[in-house]
């Protein structure tokens, strides 16, 4: 899991450096500054709400692209169980959704993207 309330505290009470928060956590410079960006963004400071733990703050955070309406969405435990058979890549799984879905498809990228979210 993420370790955003971490970089927020380390933030605004300790009032860190990102290069110090980064390795106070764990995390690269650059997910610190993206952290604290997006939580900029959504006018979040500290010390955050009571209600407001991990899982909601990550989701308040990084609003899922994968739902969109549009996009078919593919069958990433199916698409698990083929990775563990010799020889498969996300490639091959890939085309074969492309070829399913048609145009509504998520282009390579981001096919890996959401399975790399997924497992």
């Amino acid at each position: 899991m993420r370790k955003i309330k971490e970089v927020l505290r380390l933030e605004f009470e300790a009032q860190l450096s990102h290069e110090r928060i980064a390795a106070a956590t764990g995390l690269s410079k650059a997910a610190v500054t993206n952290y604290l960006r997006r939580a900029v963004q959504r006018g979040l400071g500290w010390p955050l709400p009571e209600e407001l733990d991990e899982a909601a703050l990550e989701a308040l955070l990084f609003k899922q692209t994968a739902a969109r309406a549009g996009y078919a969405i593919p069958d990433f435990a199916q698409i698990h169980q083929e990775l563990k058979r010799k020889g498969v890549t996300l490639q091959l799984p890939w085309e074969e959704y492309r070829c399913a879905e048609g145009e509504r498809t998520y282009r390579h990228s981001q096919f890996c993207e959401h399975y790399r979210h997924y497992s």
